[in-house]
């Protein structure tokens, strides 16, 4: 990894929520940032004095009784923490990239992306071993759309009930047999050292994940964009991948109250692309896919984030009003 010079009052301040896998997932970039400002990463005291963690609890953390559409969207696990942004409390911010809302305010941007962990949905059961072995009628516990309407295309006969927390609240309640099964981002279990817990992982094709997902982004100010420790830290794959992802999130206007799922990946310099809609019953499913070669574009980018757009139009286009809820 290349790194700068160590200044001798260099600091960048990391602003993440209070979660355990928040605080996983900044640790694990707090230790990136540190080294990207020359920073022995092994040295917990010189990493917390060039890149100190600052842990903000937003709204979406504190309302645990009600799906997120119902409070305001993605944007309540990151209202917070732009306001320390934009006020200058903290240099940048750790989220997870499925947590963001297609467009960020005024002044902010999507510094870097490091490499993406598996983007997948896990299942985890007490009673299964894969959705398809759930009994009639069984309990699925999640507060994602998008899981809901997946697995409802899959089996309408299903009971989908509203489930949030965090992982460990999300588990202890499936122990507890609030739930015959759960859904939860594969690559959030690796992170917490829980990534034996599922008993089979969702395939990403036959049923795509939350654009982003398996992601961190590291949002920041408009003019650190350019910054010496933020270009130390990007991963190219991973950026393209997931511009084409979000391309389709921001022409489907995606939230919280749209069950959108997005796909990309490489084979070899051809960048593949699958997008899907559903209502929020599951009974209707809109999919387009495509690809691009990006072998001699001066702007990958750009291009992977176009296909977006247009396979996100197509299927907008699709599913005119049988998206509304």
């Amino acid at each position: 990894m290349p790194t700068q010079q160590l200044a001798p009052n260099a600091q960048v301040r990391i602003g993440a929520r209070g979660s355990k896998l928040s605080l996983a997932q900044a640790g694990y970039m707090q230790r990136r940032i540190a080294a990207a400002l020359g920073a022995d990463p092994a040295k917990p005291e010189e990493v917390e004095r060039v890149a100190p963690l600052i842990v903000i609890t937003t709204t979406g953390d504190r309302v645990q009784d009600r799906r997120l559409l119902e409070i305001g969207g993605k944007g309540m696990f990151t209202k917070e923490i732009e306001e320390a942004l934009l006020e200058g409390r903290i240099d940048c911010a750790i989220h997870s990239l499925k947590d963001m809302p297609a467009l960020l305010p005024e002044g902010l941007c999507i510094a870097a992306i490091p490499e993406r962990e598996d983007p997948r949905d896990a299942f985890l059961s007490l009673k299964a071993e894969c959705l398809e072995d759930l009994a009639q009628g069984a309990v699925l516990g999640t507060a994602s759309l998008r899981r809901q309407a997946q697995m409802l295309h899959r089996r309408p006969d299903l009971d989908v009930q509203m489930l949030r927390g965090n992982v460990d609240t999300r588990i202890a309640k499936l122990q507890a047999g609030e739930a015959d099964a759960i859904l939860l981002a594969f690559a959030g279990l690796r992170r917490l050292g829980l990534g034996h817990l599922p008993k089979s992982l969702i395939d990403p094709i036959e049923c795509p994940p939350a654009p982003g997902q398996g992601a961190l982004a590291i949002e920041s100010r408009i003019s650190d964009c350019d910054a010496a420790w933020v270009q130390a830290i990007k991963h190219a794959p991973t950026t393209i991948a997931v511009a084409a992802e979000r391309g389709a999130l921001a022409a489907l206007e995606g939230s919280c109250k749209t069950a959108i799922g997005a796909h990309a990946w490489f084979e070899g310099a051809h960048l593949k692309l699958i997008v899907e809609a559903l209502s929020t019953d599951g009974q209707m499913q809109f999919r387009h896919a495509g690809e691009a070669d990006l072998t001699e574009l001066s702007d990958p980018e750009r291009s992977a984030r176009d296909l977006g757009l247009s396979l996100g139009l197509a299927v907008k286009a699709d599913a005119g009003d049988a998206l509304a809820i």
